[in-house]
């Protein structure tokens, strides 16, 4: 446990060369729509900074909106946990905004496509 904190407290906002706190940034996000009509409406995969991805983030319908859930297990108590997520707000934000941004683009290009045509299990990402 002490490797894993130390290795946070020296990831987190490290300077770049020009003396700026570097950020970690989305490189890339694909998306595999469902083809029902349930709640949940696409499994995602996120790239961050080229290097590192985190697989089954969910689009799902709210009772308003859509929202993004990370990835999550059932725990002993029958209550679900993130496996991964966001500690900080803004980021937070800016990777919901950039997945569903991203799902609306696909769902509008493949909104008349053939059902046979869209990807939808939540397969191993692809570079």
């Amino acid at each position: 446990m002490k490797g894993c904190f130390r290795f946070a407290m020296m990831s987190r906002h490290r300077p770049d060369r020009m003396g700026e706190v570097s950020r970690v940034k989305i490189t890339k996000v694909e998306i595999r729509p469902m083809r029902s009509e349930g709640n949940l409406k696409a499994f995602c995969s996120v790239v961050f900074d080229d290097v590192f991805i985190v697989h089954s983030v969910k689009i799902i319908q709210g009772k308003e909106d859509l929202f993004v859930a990370m990835p999550s297990r059932e725990g002993r108590n029958g209550e679900f946990r993130d496996t991964a997520h966001p500690i900080d707000n803004r980021f937070r934000i800016e990777l919901e905004r950039t997945v569903l941004d991203k799902y609306y683009e696909i769902v509008g290009e493949t909104r008349h496509a053939l059902a046979a045509e869209i990807p939808t299990e939540d397969v191993t990402f692809r570079a």
